[in-house]
């Protein structure tokens, strides 16, 4: 994990992200999805780290997807750091952020409540 790397705008995990390499982030002028993404261009203009710090209920952009939309709910109701923490511990009891491509373990979901207690425990609720 590059921990560094922290979670983009719209909530995703770039500190677990296999897609680019060299990718630097979405906070960066080298972002390479910086002309189309919504989460990016909003919270910018709103002048906030991402849709996670926004006090409004939205689903703009990836926001429409249970991935982004639960990361960032989760990160609402417990804090950055402790999504940080929770997307570390699984990644060492071998939870994978991108098995094929970009979709991995955390994509397994339809329910956003089952995701979010799923990142918590690392338990897939049956």
């Amino acid at each position: 994990m590059k921990r560094e790397l922290g979670i983009a705008r719209c909530g995703l995990a770039c500190c677990l992200c296999s897609e680019n390499e060299k990718c630097t982030g979405c906070n960066t002028s080298e972002c390479p999805d910086k002309a189309w993404c919504q989460n990016r261009k909003c919270s910018i203009e709103k002048g906030i780290d991402g849709c996670y710090s926004c006090e409004k209920e939205c689903h703009k952009g990836l926001l429409n997807k249970v991935k982004p939309y639960g990361f960032n709910l989760f990160i609402k109701r417990y804090g950055i750091n402790e999504f940080l923490d929770c997307l570390e511990r699984n990644e060492k009891e071998g939870i994978i952020y991108h098995r094929e491509g970009i979709i991995g373990d955390y994509d397994d979901f339809d329910n956003v409540e089952e995701l979010i207690a799923f990142i918590k425990t690392g338990i897939k609720q049956i």
